[in-house]
């Protein structure tokens, strides 16, 4: 199963044996043996990788004629659907053996119906799943089964480039294999792939059919979940990309115990900041994210930010941009009270502030196919480059209301709504609430453009 990003294709990893070459002079031979070998830690930890298969019925059309909606509504024809099953393989990684917690990518299990887990030993189990989220790709699943075998966890945070790690997978369904390489680099953002986004890059071999492998150290404990490569062609090319462990126990935490991942919010607006920016406000590095705005009451407003301010480090970490603002922010545990670095006039200043969680107004997907009863639908656009709806918000503040609910089959499913799509706006004005939603259908007399945010795309809905 891929997901297509200009040149980036995410994988999925699929769980024969084979190991590309280590210098020798880089590994401690294990006790006993006479050649140094991968062999010892691997017997170790491959146990863990495990396969993933799942299935799932999407709705096609009858007759592919029948896309274009004003071919339908020229013939009157109605709208008529069938389901078709699609297959996809991935891997994952146990991360808790008593409890059965399986660690994957979220686009190997996205909309699957079901999910079958096959163990090394060739048992297989039905899975449950227990959350996903798809701004960091990351989804834990559970099955209940017998001696399993878990992953120590690396402390991401202390790799470094250079620093020689093994890739487990199960690419292009051959079974489980093993390569090898060293950490390119480190803290990868800005590629378009997740809406959180901090990889590690590798140049171990990462091919389709690994999503939600194991990136390991060479004592075998975890520094990864590996979920993307660069490529044309979609095979390996030397450049892999994975979560960073420290991510993954952070979004794993939250999906066993809430099923959710709640973001967390600052409260401003800001942008980056150009060579004319800097010297207007008397800045001579070009790093750091600008703040145009700060909300009433929010963690900002009350760690006395104001707009001007210039966010050079959020904790310990830089910010480069306002990309780097919103991966920072975003991912830091709700409640967290942390120190922010800020240029001021030219002065630099430490602020602290207390991260509060995103609010969003989450509704039911039934009251909106009401509203939508007997409308027809048409797809004016679906560009990927509208993935930036709302990142002027870098902070994570988000507006919209998410469908939390919704029918296969209902008025709003065939009109085009899925489950956990955000209404960001009706008629290019932004809706905050379910009256925002019901007072602006109400003043639309030629058809309701709807501005949807799907994952990390942005969808143009025209309902006429």
């Amino acid at each position: 199963m891929f997901k297509s990003f200009t040149l980036l294709a995410v994988l999925s990893f699929y769980s024969s044996y084979s190991v590309s070459a280590v210098p020798a002079q880089a590994l401690v031979a294990a006790s006993g043996q006479e050649m140094p070998s991968l062999a010892p830690m691997l017997e170790k930890i491959t146990p863990a990788v495990v396969n993933i298969s799942t299935r799932s019925r999407v709705l096609v059309k009858d007759n592919p004629l029948l896309n274009d909606p004003f071919f339908r509504r020229f013939f009157n024809l109605p709208e008529r659907y069938q389901e078709k099953e699609e297959q996809s393989l991935g891997s994952g990684v146990v991360v808790d053996a008593k409890n059965g917690y399986i660690v994957t990518n979220n686009h190997v299990i996205d909309k699957a119906d079901e999910i079958t887990v096959t163990l090394r030993d060739n048992r297989k189990f039905t899975a449950t799943l227990l959350g996903s989220d798809p701004d960091t790709d990351v989804a834990v699943i559970q099955i209940k089964a017998k001696g399993l075998v878990d992953v120590d966890f690396a402390n991401s945070d202390k790799l470094r480039v250079g620093d020689y790690v093994v890739a487990i997978g199960n690419p292009f369904g051959l079974g489980q294999t093993v390569t090898s390489g060293i950490v390119s680099a480190l803290g990868r953002s800005g590629l378009g792939i997740e809406g959180f986004e901090d990889f590690i890059q590798t140049d171990a071999s990462i091919n389709p059919g690994n999503s939600g492998g194991a990136l390991v150290n060479l004592r075998g404990e975890l520094v990864g979940i590996n979920t993307a490569i660069l490529s044309k062609s979609g095979g390996n090319v030397g450049i892999g990309f994975a979560i960073p462990t420290n991510m993954v126990q952070d979004i794993k935490h939250q999906l066993v115990t809430a099923g959710e991942v709640k973001r967390g919010r600052l409260g401003v607006y800001v942008q980056d900041l150009t060579p004319d920016l800097a010297r207007a406000f008397g800045m001579k590095q070009l790093d750091g994210a600008i703040i145009s705005q700060v909300h009433a009451n929010s963690p900002a407003e009350k760690a006395g930010l104001k707009a001007g301010d210039v966010i050079v480090s959020v904790g310990n970490r830089r910010v480069n941009n306002s990309a780097d603002l919103k991966n920072v922010i975003g991912l830091l545990r709700v409640g967290r009270k942390v120190a922010l670095e800020i240029v001021r006039n030219g002065g630099q200043l430490k602020v602290s502030a207390i991260i509060t969680a995103q609010e969003q107004q989450r509704v039911d997907g039934d009251r909106i196919s009401k509203i939508f009863s007997g409308a027809v639908l048409g797809i004016v656009k679906q560009d990927g480059s509208q993935s930036n709806i709302g990142s002027n918000q870098a902070s994570g503040q988000n507006s919209g209301l998410q469908i939390v609910k919704l029918l296969r089959n209902s008025t709003a499913w065939n009109a085009g709504l899925r489950k956990g799509d955000v209404i960001v706006a009706v008629n290019r004005k932004l809706v905050n609430n379910f009256e925002d939603l019901k007072r602006a259908l109400k003043q639309s007399n030629r058809g309701v453009l709807l501005n949807i945010r799907r994952d990390d795309t942005g969808l143009f809905l025209l309902i006429q």
